[in-house]
């Protein structure tokens, strides 16, 4: 099988933010990238069907109204995901995608989330199969593009979330990130009354103090959004590496239904985007202000200290 070698067009992700933010909340979308290089596309078996299967289609259009409106810090992957998925550990790698295989080991991963391995399920790091839809690519890729990969897009996005969750830390005393997924429509599960239409996950209450995803659950509530806790997507590796309560750093998985913003097609952003935006604008700030609160408790306590 044949090597490929490709660049992303551009910065591998975007970062927007004013220059003082009004709340400690950070919204990120790892999963929107559309920057396909053109060897990647010849790379694909099927393009069209891979990227539209891939993507969290156009939720960084949904992510970009909601910071807007918020003015929170938004940070955008502009790599596809079908390059690279942001929200795999860099060692989660089907080693037969690789040409000559695991024969010179990675670079020490921070965190080891062996327990979630997507790669034996063909979506690790590098997704290689889809259900229903085979292999995604015509062949294996050098090893030297797999490391350049990891080294211009997975290492500096982790690294650059990391610094301005701790610049926001530090500026509030506490700060949250919110990683913004799209999913497709779910099945209505035994005893639901009303299928979910959002997913809030907090890897089972690891990732974020409870009265965060507490309010969270009871403001969408309100607004009649039938949403689900955990499952079936309660965070991946994004949470795992960068949540860390103790830390003041909280984080929590939004998945909101692709039919809720997008056309019947799942293609374009339909006349739904807006009023979606403005309901995640308001629990935006909702959260933004119960953060902001955790962080005041957790400065009192340390001054008392």
């Amino acid at each position: 099988m044949g090597s490929s070698s490709s660049h992303v067009l551009g910065p591998a992700f975007t970062y927007v933010a004013p220059q003082s933010l009004p709340m400690p909340v950070l919204v990120a979308v790892p999963h929107a990238g559309r920057a396909y290089p053109a060897t990647v596309l010849a790379h694909m078996r099927d393009p069209d069907m891979g990227q539209k299967r891939l993507e969290d289609r156009h939720v960084d259009r949904l992510g970009i109204a909601i910071a807007k409106a918020t003015r929170a810090g938004l940070l955008v992957a502009n790599a596809p995901r079908a390059m690279l998925d942001l929200n795999r550990a860099s060692d989660d790698i089907d080693w037969d995608m690789i040409e000559g295989g695991a024969a010179l080991p990675l670079k020490p991963e921070k965190v080891h989330s062996g327990q979630h391995r997507r790669s034996r399920t063909g979506l690790g790091l590098i997704p290689r199969r889809l259900s229903g839809f085979g292999e995604i690519w015509r062949g294996q890729i050098s090893r030297e593009e797999l490391d350049r990969r990891i080294d211009k897009i997975h290492r500096p996005y982790h690294a650059f979330l990391a610094r301005e969750l701790s610049r926001i830390r530090d500026e509030w005393g506490a700060a949250l990130l919110i990683d913004l997924h799209s999913m497709p429509p779910l099945r209505k599960q035994a005893g639901q009354d009303r299928v979910a239409r959002m997913v809030l996950g907090d890897r089972f209450g690891t990732s974020c103090q409870h009265s965060l995803v507490a309010q969270a659950m009871s403001y969408l509530d309100r607004r009649d959004m039938p949403v689900a806790h955990n499952r079936p997507y309660s965070g991946g590796y994004v949470l795992d590496r960068q949540a860390s309560p103790p830390r003041g750093i909280h984080a929590i998985q939004v998945e909101v239904c692709r039919t809720l913003y997008l056309d019947s097609q799942f293609d374009e952003p339909s006349s739904g985007l807006r009023p979606l935006a403005d309901m995640l604008a308001g629990l935006l700030r909702e959260l933004g202000a119960e953060t902001a609160r955790i962080g005041r408790i957790g400065e009192m306590a340390q001054a008392a200290e």
